[in-house]
């Protein structure tokens, strides 16, 4: 059988599941998930091969910030639009327990003039009645035409097979990108950095996690069951390291241990992990 391969862009609201749609798809996790905004916020890809096809997954940093002009936020809208521009397909993901039509017109039309395909995923269906869901569809089909609607659970995996079978159908012949058993162009360093990047969304203000840097100085295997972590975490203020450091080191024990648990848990390596946090001497 010849090869085949299609690469898709996911995209929609932050916390609409496109990370854990991925990480389901691939069977393992690449792309880190947190209830905080923006978890992903470089541009994450998932690869899965069946049979002969190649389906190449961009898990985009969310569709929150499409339209903003905030400095800080330029990094968020180059890898959104790389994904979307490398992509054959895009899929607009939606939480059916969050419909928000008017966002969703906005975005569609501004991903409209594209010209690639889009299909609408509705996540979380185990939340909801399905059948709410059909007026929706009826109301963005009168507005934009779209490739085709799904319904999944991305965390319990119903619907997903359903949705797979139906992008294999639209699979081009080409030659694969990737190798067999490649899941990611992501590195074990990148993923412990990501989970130091969770920790931190998880036990902190919701400003802080957007002003650090998260560096590995140190990754190095001690054997053949345990990892060595030595990260810095560099922040661009000072007055952040208390914050981060915690009342008696408390705050930033919670962070290593945190981090340190769901890298042992990911890359299935007894890992010790040591965080410095440090000022960039350029502010």
């Amino acid at each position: 059988m010849k090869s085949k391969i299609l690469k898709i862009a996911l995209v929609g609201l932050t916390n609409a599941g496109k990370s854990t749609l991925v990480n389901c798809i691939v069977g393992e996790t690449v792309s880190i998930t947190n209830k905080k905004i923006n978890t992903t916020q470089e541009l994450i890809l998932g690869i899965t091969n069946i049979n002969n096809n190649q389906l190449i997954f961009y898990d985009t940093p969310g569709l929150n910030f499409l339209k903003s002009k905030i400095k800080t936020e330029k990094k968020l809208k180059i890898n959104l639009w790389q994904g979307i521009d490398t992509s054959d397909l895009i899929i607009y993901l939606i939480d059916s327990k969050k419909i928000d039509l008017k966002s969703v017109y906005e975005n569609i039309k501004i991903l409209t003039p594209t010209k690639i395909k889009i299909i609408i995923v509705f996540n979380k269906i185990d939340l909801i009645d399905k059948n709410k869901l059909l007026p929706i569809i009826k109301k963005i089909s009168e507005f934009y035409e779209i490739n085709s609607f799904f319904t999944i659970s991305a965390k319990y995996n119903i619907g997903v097979k359903n949705l797979l079978n139906n992008l294999i159908k639209l699979s081009k012949h080409d030659k694969w990108l990737y190798l067999k058993d490649e899941i990611s162009d992501k590195d074990e360093g990148f993923i412990s950095i990501e989970c130091t990047r969770n920790a931190i969304l998880t036990y902190l203000h919701d400003e802080l996690p957007y002003n650090v840097k998260i560096i590995n100085k140190t990754f190095k295997y001690l054997n053949k069951n345990e990892l060595k972590i030595k990260q810095q975490i560099i922040i661009d203020n000072k007055r952040y390291k208390k914050i981060i450091l915690g009342k008696k080191g408390i705050k930033i024990k919670t962070i290593r241990e945190f981090s340190q648990k769901q890298i042992s848990n990911i890359l299935k390596y007894k890992t010790h992990l040591y965080i410095e946090v440090v000022t960039d001497n350029a502010n």
